[in-house]
């Protein structure tokens, strides 16, 4: 078997990309939770001391939209003016508009929102059924979140990414070759402590420790400090991270960004379902790996195609699989809506940490709950094997 070495990033709340994709995941839920038919496409663009709302907005709801976008910077943590982004202080401009009759056309009509096509991945390598290198790079900063927000160090600040390189043997990953954090920090702590603090009670609490060896390489703020960062170092644009938000370059990806948009949207909405299918075929034991394409014409509920690829690790033939995924699950703009419960303000915890392999009863796309029906459809057992993960 080869051996190659594949790599994943993560980035934080506090990363200036996401913190621009709060800002618009919480201005759709604001909307949601005055009219969950709200139609919702807004743009989020960040710099120091300034934000910018963009975009189309058609809904029966009145909203500060003002007041939202701060109360989302204000819960990152950019509260102060030492560190150039402050949401009491920064300046909002709003350009929010009514959505094209055009479009609102084919959407009243239970259509896609737009053409587009969207994929969803699983697999087998973690708990999260998501692939290793992603999967630990999110552990790593949800990690370092966590010491954060509960103080652990005074000196953490909101802005941080994570890297990892995983060195796999054909699909079993055997070890981790490197590993890089850069945390934005305060001036007064030292290089070492940040390097000690991070390696020490960062990574090693959240990597397994047979895939650490003396041969992993650490890189912690390689550039040697971090002391500028969040809008202020970088501007910030919604949908920059679609890689993060996905599966870290693992799975293919469609192109079209979640947040901000409402789930008639199907860049978002289908892509949902993709991750949903995928899981559960994974889930069912049809599969260890398992890659499905959704593709929608504008206007037009039903897809213009379904394609699954389990890369020769199916148990039945593909084909077989994908008529139990078109008996199984409704493909439609409306049959997504409503089988994922999307009419819901749930979307501004999306918005960093990844939309995928998380553990939360909101982000219902990851439930496993028809893995049953899938192999009933298979003409298999209903009955489910337990799933086998590489890292637990």
């Amino acid at each position: 078997m080869s051996s190659y070495i594949f790599t994943s990033e993560a980035v934080s709340m506090g990363h200036p990309d996401k913190v621009s994709d709060q800002v618009s995941d919480g201005i759709l839920d604001a909307l949601l939770a005055q009219d969950a038919r709200a139609r919702v496409a807004c743009e989020t663009l960040c710099t120091t001391d300034y934000v910018c709302l963009a975009g189309e907005i058609t809904a029966n709801a009145k909203v500060d939209y003002e007041q939202v976008a701060r109360d989302v910077i204000r819960g990152i943590g950019y509260t102060s003016d030492d560190i150039g982004f402050n949401a009491d202080s920064c300046k909002v401009d709003v350009l929010l508009h009514s959505q094209s009759a055009d479009i609102a056309m084919g959407v009243d009509r239970d259509g896609a929102g737009d053409q587009g096509l969207m994929f969803g991945y699983a697999c087998n390598q973690t708990e999260e059924y998501m692939p290793v290198p992603i999967a630990l790079s999110h552990r790593v900063l949800n990690r370092l979140t966590e010491a954060r927000q509960k103080g652990e160090v005074d000196w953490l600040r909101p802005d941080s990414k994570s890297q990892v390189s995983v060195e796999f043997n054909g699909s079993k990953p055997v070890r981790i070759s490197a590993v890089v954090v850069s945390t934005q920090h305060a001036a007064s702590v030292s290089q070492k402590e940040i390097t000690e603090f991070t390696v020490d009670q960062i990574v090693k609490d959240v990597i397994p420790a047979e895939y650490l060896n003396d041969q992993t390489k650490y890189h912690i703020n390689p550039t040697g400090q971090f002391i500028i960062g969040g809008p202020h170092g970088d501007c910030g644009l919604t949908g920059r991270k679609i890689i993060v938000d996905t599966y870290g370059g693992w799975g293919r990806h469609g192109g079209g960004a979640f947040s901000g948009k409402d789930p008639t949207k199907v860049d978002r909405s289908a892509a949902y379902m993709a991750r949903y299918v995928a899981k559960n075929v994974v889930a069912a034991g049809l599969a260890s790996e398992c890659e499905v394409q959704l593709a929608y014409a504008i206007g037009v509920a039903e897809p213009v195609s379904v394609h699954i690829d389990t890369f020769g690790t199916h148990e039945v033939d593909e084909s077989k699989i994908e008529r139990a995924i078109r008996e199984i699950f409704p493909l439609t703009p409306k049959g997504i809506i409503e089988t994922l419960d999307l009419r819901r303000p749930i979307f501004g915890k999306t918005a960093w940490g990844g939309h995928f392999g998380r553990n939360d009863p909101d982000f219902t796309w990851e439930a496993i709950d028809r893995a049953s029906a899938l192999r009933q459809a298979c003409g298999l057992s209903s009955d489910v094997p337990q799933t086998e993960f590489v890292i637990s």
